[in-house]
């Protein structure tokens, strides 16, 4: 998805004509579609709707984003996770280990104050 550098980077006009003479502050979510706009520099503190294929995803630009594409930002698939029963077991074992190490983290400081 690279572009020539010869070419320069190519940044959707109508973007930069929705926030041409506004402040970050004062404009609300702007919606748009393009997700392959290069995020210039004068966007940086707007923040973006994206469109995802189904609905728009809030996207706060910072001066880190500058140079990659509005649609980074936005994911287009939604990863559920693997792993079935066994998965669940290994997940229970580990919350009863913490909830284990908080009650001793907790027992150890409630007999701290009472020896001195």
């Amino acid at each position: 998805m690279t572009r020539s550098l010869k070419k320069g980077p190519w940044v959707e006009e109508r973007l930069l004509a929705k926030i041409a003479g506004k402040k970050p502050l004062e404009t609300g979510v702007i919606k748009t579609w393009y997700r392959r706009s290069m995020i210039s520099p004068e966007m940086v503190g707007f923040t973006f709707g994206v469109y995802n294929g189904r609905q728009h995803l809030d996207v706060l630009v910072t001066e880190d984003m500058v140079g990659h594409r509005l649609g980074e930002f936005s994911p287009t698939r939604k990863f559920v996770r693997h792993g079935g029963k066994m998965q669940k077991e290994l997940e229970i074992k580990a919350k009863e280990s913490e909830i284990a190490t908080a009650k001793a983290a907790k027992g150890a400081t409630a007999e701290a104050p009472a020896k001195k």
